[in-house]
């Protein structure tokens, strides 16, 4: 029971939420932004309490905090736009791929394309490994 009203199970890798004894919701267990949208919807509503959730997921509470602060602000497409799914990098599109592209095929390295783009090294490593960038040898 994740509160007196609200339960939660999980079966054949799909996660059902059960409000008064009705089934309300499904995800995928590995759908981690549904999880996050429904979770603060039933803090939301008043379902639940934001402790009731971090107790029964062992999440902490400042994700919880941040997703209810999302989902107050920008509603469920901040959970499901196609810009919040994972496989791309948001940061390097367009005229910036080119030009780390080009400065990555000129030798410079990650660290000094990183601060003259005002982007983090992770995001052009992330996009190294993805493919999405090719690093000279």
């Amino acid at each position: 029971m994740l509160s007196s009203t609200v339960g939660v199970y999980e079966h054949d890798d799909l996660v059902q939420y059960i409000v008064n004894g009705l089934p309300v919701y499904a995800h995928g267990k590995e759908d981690l932004q549904a999880f996050r949208f429904f979770t603060s919807n039933l803090v939301e509503q008043g379902r639940c309490k934001q402790t009731e959730i971090v107790r029964c997921f062992c999440i902490s509470a400042d994700s919880v905090n941040r997703n209810l602060k999302k989902f107050r602000e920008q509603g469920e497409q901040a959970f499901f736009s196609p810009e919040n799914r994972h496989g791309h990098c948001h940061k390097i599109r367009g005229e910036v791929h080119e030009r780390i592209q080009k400065k990555l095929a000129a030798g410079q390295s990650v660290n000094s394309i990183a601060k003259e783009e005002k982007i983090t090294e992770g995001s052009i490593r992330y996009a190294i490994k993805q493919g999405h960038l090719k690093k000279s040898p």
